[in-house]
């Protein structure tokens, strides 16, 4: 009879032929398993996100205006419009003051509010509800609301001169040099909530015996918060700050709603998201819209890359295992 296992001399077991087939055989099985799971996802992400990217590309080399199919191919002279027309050039500059903004006036005020709402206090679940709801608002919502509140004689209007200071009101969405940062109130009130939601996410996996160990020690509130906590949240700011800036490049629903379009049409409120759908679906120049959406998409690709690059890879790299053999 022919053995399937020898044992060595150093305490080792050798298979035989027929065990690595055994292990071939599993290893097969494997695989059909992770091509059978993928597949359907694949197949999906393929059919809506590359095979549209790739139809945007195309259109974006003619000059079409919707009807029948491309024939005056323009090359890339669609990209070059638009970075020749300074209304896009505004629009990319008031991208980078929300993104800007966002990093520099939401974290600051979500890492301070999670920190004061990780303290027992009682009713300390209410606030946390009351700051979280300005986020599950609809952005259609949010940017009504905000236009009524902003309103020449609004909300807004009425409570400065209740106080005696209606020298400070301002034509808040109609004024060239206001507007962006009016949008900007309005997109970190509507936003901050999410950061706060997820600094608490994160504060809740800091380990409490290091803030107690730190507390003995004399350590003081501040202290603890600088010393450990807020460099344990490193991860968790990272992420959000990630998300933040790739919505703020993208960001449309509320500067859509809230801006007015003759003020948006002047390069002053407009994004680059807005811009696109401005020129490419009510101008109907649809090619030029594609190119402007081909843009869009490179620049928060590249933003993407660098950030993961240099910012999120110890992050990345931390959370690999390597397998123990």
């Amino acid at each position: 009879m022919t053995a399937t296992k020898s044992v060595s001399l150093a305490g080792g077991v050798s298979t035989s032929p027929a065990g690595s087939r055994s292990r071939a055989a599993e290893k097969r099985r494997k695989w059909y398993e992770i091509i059978g799971l993928t597949t359907p996802a694949i197949a999906v992400y393929v059919m809506f996100v590359l095979v549209p990217m790739g139809f945007a590309v195309y259109y974006s080399l003619y000059r079409w205006r919707g009807v029948g199919p491309p024939t005056q191919f323009v090359g890339f002279d669609n990209y070059v419009l638009a970075f020749q027309d300074p209304i896009f050039i505004d629009a990319l500059r008031n991208n980078a003051i929300i993104v800007v903004g966002s990093l520099l006036v939401q974290g600051p005020i979500a890492l301070g509010v999670a920190l004061l709402l990780n303290r027992r206090f009682r009713g300390r679940t209410v606030f946390r509800l009351l700051v979280f709801v300005p986020y599950v608002l609809a952005e259609v919502t949010v940017g009504i609301m905000w236009k009524l509140i902003l309103t020449d004689g609004g909300t807004v209007d009425a409570l400065l001169k209740s106080l005696g200071l209606g020298g400070l009101t301002q034509a808040w969405l109609a004024d060239l040099d206001v507007v962006i940062w009016t949008l900007l109130f309005v997109l970190t009130w509507k936003y901050v909530g999410f950061a706060i939601i997820l600094l608490l996410a994160g504060l809740s996996n800091v380990p409490s015996e290091l803030t107690e160990a730190a507390a003995i020690d004399g350590a003081g509130w501040w202290q603890i918060q600088r010393h450990i906590t807020i460099p344990l949240l490193g991860p968790t700011i990272r992420i959000w700050m990630f998300l933040s800036i790739i919505g703020s490049l993208q960001v449309f629903d509320v500067i859509w709603v809230t801006s007015v379009p003759a003020v948006r049409s002047l390069g002053a409120s407009g994004t680059m998201a807005t811009y696109m759908v401005d020129n490419g679906f009510f101008a109907r120049l649809w090619g030029y819209g594609n190119a402007v959406a081909v843009i869009l998409f490179v620049i928060s690709f590249v933003a993407a890359l660098l950030f993961q690059r240099f910012l999120l890879r110890r992050d990345i790299e931390g959370a690999i295992t390597g397998r123990v053999g």
